[in-house]
């Protein structure tokens, strides 16, 4: 189907930019308006985008006649009453990642969805990597037979988004690293793992460099303010899930180490095993597997990435799919994450292990 529909987005940062552009490639789509307070921002988008309606004020946006999805690249902690303002209007909800600050709102949301009838998606871009599928096309085909031991991690040694931005305030973003780049770790791990439950977690926090100014970086996004360093700058979590399996988390913003951004992720299986390395372009991944008693280890081809792309095509997907298929996109899976998310903090606080 190539329905029309009539978007908007709200939120014109780095990933409100990528929703934008993703939007104008796909036929059928009209990017009718935007909402932001930078008007620089606006007037931009505007004129590259022949946006006809801008707005800063998002409740000014959600009022616009015949509007039918939104995308939200805001803040965290305006997620959720952006989010189920457009459902209860009837408007389909594409969210950037997480859900929400917490379950408790992400619940909310997604209580709006199903009462309203709606999609509501959330963006975890990284799962579309071209690395990422290709690894889960070999796990899937049963190459690493059953996984037992999988750890993941998305590392920086100056990466805290712009010190004293909202990002640094607990208040307004939830939680640091772990909230921020954790959840997308915790998203393709599980996904690559093939969703199995999540039944309890050990974690622990560390606020070691950002306190003190370092660790700052401003390519991340976000503009500097007042803000005092409120989050950790590092966590790690050991997961325990479904079957016996387990899986460790990291997430850092900044720590002594190589100065590359680097995201990975391995896997022991009872056939085999694999490991993802993305630290610049190209990625290295390896499976390792046996052929009697020699080495058949090798590297998958890797496809084309997704990422926010793939994410605002499946999303269209969904909404032109119709109310049957609507159900099935409500985010519930990415409460799931939140949920999770949730426990780690909790786990940090109490110094326990802390069931789900």
């Amino acid at each position: 189907m190539t329905t029309d529909l009539k978007v908007g987005v709200i939120g014109l940062g780095w990933a409100g930019q990528q929703h934008l552009d993703a939007y104008s490639t796909i036929d059928g789509v009209e990017i009718v308006a935007v909402a932001a307070m930078e008007q620089d921002l606006l007037t931009a988008a505007a004129e590259k985008y022949a946006v006809a309606n801008t707005f800063a004020r998002w409740e000014d946006l959600l009022e616009l006649e015949g509007l039918d999805a939104v995308s939200v690249a805001v803040p965290n902690f305006l997620h959720a009453p952006i989010a189920i303002a457009a459902l209860e209007r009837g408007i389909h909800v594409l969210s950037e990642k997480p859900i929400a600050r917490n379950g408790e709102e992400g619940q909310q949301m997604v209580d709006a969805a199903r009462a309203a009838g709606r999609v509501l998606d959330v963006a975890f871009n990284h799962r579309r990597r071209g690395d990422i599928q290709a690894l889960k096309g070999a796990i899937d085909r049963g190459e690493v037979g059953r996984p037992y031991f999988a750890k993941a991690a998305w590392l920086r040694r100056q990466g805290i988004p712009m010190l004293g931005s909202w990002f640094t305030n607990p208040t307004l973003a939830g939680g640091g690293p772990l909230a921020d780049i954790g959840v997308h770790v915790l998203d393709y791990a599980l996904d690559l793992l093939g969703e199995p439950e999540v039944l309890a977690v050990s974690a622990n926090t560390y606020s070691e460099l950002g306190p003190r100014g370092l660790g700052g970086n401003a390519q991340y996004s976000a503009a500097a303010t007042d803000h005092a360093f409120g989050v950790e700058d590092f966590a790690t979590a050991f997961l325990r899930l479904e079957g016996g399996a387990t899986l460790l988390i990291e997430a850092g913003w900044a720590s002594y180490r190589n100065p590359d951004d680097e995201m990975n992720f391995l896997v022991y299986g009872t056939d085999g095993g694999a490991e993802l390395r993305v630290a610049g372009d190209p990625s290295e991944l390896r499976i390792f597997r046996d052929n009697g008693a020699e080495n058949a280890d090798y590297s998958p081809e890797v496809g084309e990435s997704g990422m926010h792309l793939g994410v605002v095509i499946d999303f269209v997907a969904a909404v032109r799919a119709g109310e049957a298929e609507w159900a099935r996109h409500d985010g519930s899976l990415a409460l799931k994450r939140t949920r999770v998310i949730d426990a780690c903090y909790a786990s940090a606080r109490e110094g326990r292990e802390v069931q789900l």
